[in-house]
């Protein structure tokens, strides 16, 4: 069997029931829970349900290079760390900006990064690692697709977030390698992988198939191929699913645990 954890998102399948109903159905199904904005959720009751929660994200508002959008994320960093005790969730994840409820960023850029703009992410998500290191937690720079899904998020690429956590190089800063958003934007997924792994730089890895962002097995990716290599490297951390559901949300999970079991 390999060695690592399987989680499933919330906010993608069994869209007809209650979020705390969802996390009781993935975990009645032998999966860890994820979730996204923990402020529109009741954490009472998502606490009281027997799942084991893996991520959620770590942040409300704000963004990583300017001032005013600094102090926010690290302001409402603080917050979600409260709220991740609640839950007793490990990992934060965290994007290049603050995203919208469609998923376009809050302040958009045209372009490359500049470099004034990577010295403040450098410098913020410092200070955010060593909020998570205080908290015994761990923070995630997700990358993201700007073709399909998230058009104008700076530090985008897989490569441009594994940049940061590298040159941030402390703990409490990992990557969430999103290998659905990686293969629209730069494919090459398992040497994608190796990479990140040899560097000690996954906090964990996200999946879901091209196109569509379905589960594993309805699209062009070899899922079956990345579990082989990650069990080859030995990777004991969380793989989870953040993908909508082709059809029945058990079959969704099913396929998912078909793709990653050995």
């Amino acid at each position: 069997m390999a060695m690592y954890t399987l989680a499933v998102c919330a906010e993608m399948v069994f869209l007809d029931l209650p979020i705390d109903e969802r996390a009781r159905r993935i975990h009645d199904a032998g999966f860890q829970v994820e979730i996204w904005d923990w402020t529109r959720h009741d954490l009472d009751a998502l606490a009281r349900t027997p799942a084991e929660f893996s991520s959620m994200t770590g942040y409300i508002r704000g963004s990583l290079t300017d001032e005013k959008g600094t102090a926010e994320l690290l302001r409402t960093a603080e917050e979600s760390l409260r709220a991740a005790e609640q839950l007793g969730c490990p990992r934060l994840n965290l994007h290049g900006t603050g995203l919208d409820d469609k998923g376009l960023p809050v302040v958009p850029v045209t372009g490359a990064a500049t470099g004034a703009m990577w010295i403040a992410a450098h410098r913020t998500l410092t200070r955010l690692a060593e909020l998570g290191e205080s908290a015994g937690v761990v923070f995630t720079l997700e990358n993201l697709n700007t073709a399909v899904d998230h058009p104008g998020v700076p530090f985008a690429t897989a490569a441009d977030t594994m940049a940061l956590v590298q040159t941030v190089g402390r703990p409490g800063l990992r990557m969430n390698l999103d290998l659905y958003h990686a293969q629209i934007g730069e494919g090459n997924l398992i040497e994608l992988v190796r990479k990140a792994h040899a560097l000690g730089l996954i906090g964990e890895i996200q999946v879901a198939d091209v196109p569509g962002r379905r589960e594993p097995g309805t699209g062009e990716i070899n899922y079956p191929a990345v579990a082989r290599t990650l069990k080859e490297l030995g990777y004991e951390g969380t793989v989870a699913m953040e993908a909508w559901a082709s059809g029945g949300s058990e079959l969704a999970l099913e396929r998912f645990r078909s793709a990653f079991t050995l």
